[in-house]
């Protein structure tokens, strides 16, 4: 403040006057006759300036020829004066509200954000697509209120976790709907191959440099034109396009960086190791001496013995500094963008490389887009966008099952373990490959070739009516293949090959008629109406061989013997929407929507899905007791209420009964029963109340955006389990209903605005409160049936026996008797928190000074829990021997009466010291992540002129530098699978990393 005060007190700067020069002063102030503070002043083409005083006063030298002044300061319109031959001049600059007249996509169409009555974020993709992420999606954690987002691993191109405003489905889809230029985007992973839980991400095909902006459509007046797509959100990217009469424009820029795992789990030494195996052989002796475990025959004692040598002896190997590296970042882009009076262009092309942390996972895409908009006449407008990419991973096994598994093979070894056998081969050891040869004949791939459209016609039929026709197209081809060689344990004894191709179809046409008129100055009314026609058609080919002469032979056309797959499947959607809106003077918002769905997925009795919405805003501002109030610049009240409907997630033919062939009969062909029919199968239905409040202060220096909603699911669709004597597992059915309850705080401040200094923030927070209403029986999911999900409580709980505390006298775990029986139990165990955290959002500041800019984005959340199923196997202290390893955190175990910890005695016979389910691993998966830091320096125009160069900017950026979290594991937000149903349980899965990139943007 004392250095803000200091420049408003010295208001000239440049050069001191001479002999002809005319000193000028004045005063600038705002259309409210309010002094203006802090106003940028400048001599056109000079270096010379100042800035206006706390009371707005300034006074500047000029000379004779150059009398041209430019004013300028955030929030207001720069202006441009001739002085003239004055020597005083009073200057009255006009605010610029560009927030509330930003143009915002909405469904079918754009709004001034002033004009909104739904709740819909707006993103700068600029600010996010330097993040090291295969998918934008993973981009946007933390930066939009309301919308939680996990990257649940550090693979880049894998699936992540996204919810807006919670999850309202059991069995169906909770993921958003995805529209990438007005195309429909498949977003569920294409990956039929196992990876242990694991999941690509079919988003990470586009290039997150060709998106000009990405809108988050939350509640349902923003999303009920999407209907029965809605339910969860929409996502709306827009890719860039040139403009009219604008000169062709070349746009280059480059990265190369590098990430490292920020930390490694701490495993014991091999002494360490050995020492906790002879106590635990010790211990379980004691408790059941007819095991005929003591001092004397324990494993670790002198090989003369007949022991494996004493624990001093043991060499510790690290077989984590084997698997993980530090892994090299790459990207380049380069388009060319412009446009005639007729014609407007925009292309680009891309290249993302980007090695995981693990080897040796790698992911790559190349990308090519093209967007062209062309006048036919005055009234008619045709345009295409087209999305090329090929995308290839070197496929990660990471997570659950020791087959095949990456850090598996290198975390769950026991340190003590040589890799090599008595005679130096290399060789497997205790259910895990050998990291050496995994690492040398890993083999699992594959490519993704897709390609994205739109062809679009635009007819202004008449001044107010406007004729929209397009055709869409989203088309995958997605390749897979693994080689398992006999020296694994997936391709024991004779080698295993895999491939399987899939071919993922999805075209949508959609017509919409919009009329638009103004009805006299004070009011205007709208109407749209339009229909959809969309069809998915999905069809895999796979074959698999086993039993090769030698490791030489990897195609499946060598194996002895082969076998193969094939499967197709179809849905197809129809669509009808309309829309009516009023505005009344600019204070008085209408919005009134219904659509109409009808899905084959459902009996033939309940295809239709109506879906309506209504929505309404009051702009108190400009009501006449606020419109000439200074600080508020801004207020209004919006109130929504809508019905969307789900039908994702789903089989294709979900209501009917179904048969199946290749089921022989004494040898013969045959057919067999494969599901069964319910023909009352219908939609999933949410209802959503929104209030919200928008408010501006200052001229908009400061911005305030509040929603509360609740949202409630009837009908849900979930698959019910059938006694096995019916002859079937399960069935759809509507089956359970689902509530989410919260709110959204947002806030934009201007902090500092200067000429040659700005500061800005930006910070959100929000709350969701998830339940099941509904639901006849419990369903658990989860290694060990760690979820839960039942009636009263919130989707993912935690299922899991409430440890209390360990005996300081026995070392014994305690548990919580539920049922008071005296024994630990089943039955004992109880739902214990959820992956759903309390608050969660993100916070941005960004400076700029002259030619330099700043940005520090933090992502945090609050109260969520995560189980360390790591930590369960790494703490079994000797118990497992040489099946696991062990942490070091075992070095902290009670050994003696006395002892106060929470680690009990290694034992094998209590089975309650290391009970799988156990609370203890339960952790805090709360965190406060420095999620990127980016500095910047923009050549100065007077040097890159000279080369023609537009802008030149060179960059520094840091991704998940700093992270603050109580959770013990490697990353809060692990999970060793992609599953809904499975989330929060962190094992096999590698850490999001640490990364330093660094690159320019050139601009000619």
């Amino acid at each position: 403040m004392v250095l803000v005060f200091f420049l408003l007190q010295v208001p000239v700067f440049g050069q001191s006057a001479s002999s002809g020069d005319i000193v000028l002063t004045g005063k600038v102030t705002d259309e409210n006759k309010e002094a203006l503070p802090g106003v940028s002043i400048r001599v056109h083409n000079t270096s010379l300036g100042a800035v206006s005083d706390v009371e707005g006063n300034f006074r500047i030298t000029l000379s004779k020829t150059n009398k041209l002044l430019t004013f300028s300061f955030i929030g207001y319109k720069t202006l441009q004066i001739n002085s003239g031959n004055r020597s005083t001049i009073n200057v009255e600059l006009a605010a610029d509200h560009k927030l509330l007249n930003e143009v915002v996509v909405v469904g079918y169409g754009t709004q001034e954000r002033k004009n909104l009555i739904g709740s819909i974020s707006k993103i700068d993709p600029t600010e996010t697509k330097g993040i090291p992420a295969g998918s934008f999606d993973a981009q946007l954690q933390g930066k939009v209120a309301g919308v939680q987002i996990s990257s649940s691993t550090g693979v880049p191109g894998e699936a992540i976790n996204i919810r807006v405003r919670g999850a309202t489905s059991i069995n169906a889809s909770n993921d958003p709907l995805y529209v990438l230029d007005g195309v429909f985007i498949n977003s569920t992973s294409n990956q039929t191959f196992s990876t242990g839980g694991k999941a690509t991400s079919p988003i990470a095909d586009i290039n997150p440099s060709d998106i000009e902006s990405i809108e988050v459509l939350k509640d349902a007046e923003a999303t009920a034109l999407y209907g029965s797509r809605g339910a969860n959100g929409v996502i709306i990217v827009t890719t860039k396009r040139g403009n009219f009469d604008q000169k062709a424009k070349i746009n280059f820029s480059t990265s190369q960086g590098w990430a490292k795992a920020a930390k490694l789990w701490d495993l014991t030494t091999g002494p360490e190791h050995a020492t906790l195996v002879n106590e635990w052989w010790i211990n379980t002796g004691r408790d059941t001496p007819s095991l005929n475990r003591t001092e004397a025959n324990k494993p670790f004692r002198p090989v003369s013995e007949g022991g494996r040598g004493l624990p001093e002896e043991q060499k510790t190997y690290d077989r984590l500094s084997e698997v993980f590296q530090t892994a090299h970042l790459q990207n380049y882009d380069l388009s060319l963008s412009g446009g005639t009076k007729t014609t407007k262009y925009y292309i680009g092309g891309g290249y993302n490389g980007q090695e995981s942390i693990l080897k040796p996972i790698t992911f790559q895409r190349a990308s090519f887009k093209v967007n062209l908009d062309q006048k036919v006449n005055d009234a008619v407008t045709v345009g295409v966008s087209n999305t090329f990419s090929r995308t290839f991973r070197n496929q990660a096994r990471a997570g659950d099952g020791p087959a095949g598994g990456l850090l598996q093979a290198a975390l769950h070894t026991p340190t003590y373990l040589s890799p090599t056998n008595e005679n130096g081969e290399l060789v497997g050891r205790a259910g895990f490959d050998n990291t050496t040869l995994l690492l040398k004949y890993y083999d699992v791939n594959s490519t993704s070739l897709r390609y994205i459209g739109n062809l679009y016609v635009e007819a202004n039929i008449l001044p107010n009516l406007k004729f929209r026709s397009s055709f869409g197209i989203d088309y995958n081809n997605y390749d897979e293949s693994e080689y398992w060689n006999t020296y694994l344990i997936a391709g024991s004894p004779s080698g295993l090959a895999t491939s399987s191709i899939g071919q993922y179809t999805t075209w949508i046409n959609e017509q919409t008629l919009s009329y638009r008129k103004n009805l006299g100055a004070k009011s205007s009314f709208g109407i749209l109406v339009g229909n959809t026609l969309q069809s998915s058609v999905s069809s895999r080919t796979a074959a698999e061989g086993r039993g090769f002469a030698n490791n030489s032979f990897t195609q499946i056309s060598s194996a002895a013997v082969t076998t193969s797959s094939q499967s197709w499947s179809k849905n197809t959607l129809t669509s009808f929407f309309a829309r009516a809106d009023y505005n009344y003077g600019g204070k008085y918002l209408v919005d009134v929507s219904v659509r109409g769905d009808a899905s084959s997925r459902f009996g033939k009795d309940n295809k239709w899905g109506y879906f309506p919405a209504v929505g309404a805003a009051w702009r108190i501002k400009q009501e006449g007791f606020l419109k000439e109030t200074r600080v508020i610049s801004d207020l209004k009240l919006r109130t929504s209420y809508g019905i969307t409907g789900n039908q994702n997630g789903i089989g294709d033919f979900a209501a009917r009964g179904l048969w199946a062939g290749g089921s022989s009969y004494e040898g013969l062909p045959g057919i067999a029963p494969q599901q069964l029919a319910n023909p009352n199968l219908k939609w999933e239905k949410t209802s959503q109340l929104n209030v919200g409040l928008d408010l501006g202060l200052f001229d908009q220096r400061i911005t305030v955006e509040l929603n509360a909603y609740r949202k409630y699911t009837s009908d849900g669709l979930l698959q019910v389990s059938l006694p096995g004597t019916s002859g079937f597992n399960t069935y759809w059915s509507n089956a359970a209903e689902i509530s989410n309850k919260g709110f959204e705080f947002s806030i934009q401040t201007a902090n500092i605005r200067k000429s040659d200094f700005t500061w800005t923030t930006n910070f959100n927070v929000a709350r969701n409160v998830n339940k099941i209403e509904k639901l006849a029986n419990p369903l658990r999911y989860g290694s060990r049936d760690l979820i839960l999900q039942q009636q009263g409580s919130p989707l993912y709980s935690f299922w899991v026996y409430k440890q209390l505390y360990v005996d300081s006298q026995t070392g014994n775990t305690v548990y919580e008797d539920v049922n008071k029986d005296g024994k630990i139990t089943v039955d004992d165990r109880q739902v214990y928190g959820s992956i759903w955290p309390k608050f969660f959002g993100g916070i941005t500041n960004n400076f700029t000074y002259k030619g330099i800019d700043l940005g520090v984005f933090f992502a945090f959340q609050y109260g969520n829990k995560i189980y360390n199923h790591n930590k369960f196997f790494g703490e079994g202290g000797g118990a497992r021997d040489a099946a696991r390893v062990i942490f070091a955190s075992n070095n902290d175990r009670w050994q003696k009466p006395g002892d106060v910890t929470d680690v009990p005695r290694p034992d094998g016979v209590n089975v309650n010291n290391y009970r799988d389910g156990g609370s203890r691993w339960l952790e805090d998966g709360s965190f406060l992540r420095l999620r990127s830091l980016n500095l910047g320096y923009t050549i100065p125009k007077t040097f890159t002129s000279k080369l023609r160069i537009e802008t030149l900017r060179l960059f520094l950026q840091g991704a998940n530098l700093l992270t603050f979290t109580k959770y013990t594991g490697l990353d809060p937000e692990s999970s060793a699978s992609s599953a809904a149903n499975q989330q929060g349980i962190d094992l096999g899965t590698p850490p999001q990393p640490r990364s330093i990139q660094v690159g320019l943007n050139i601009t000619l």
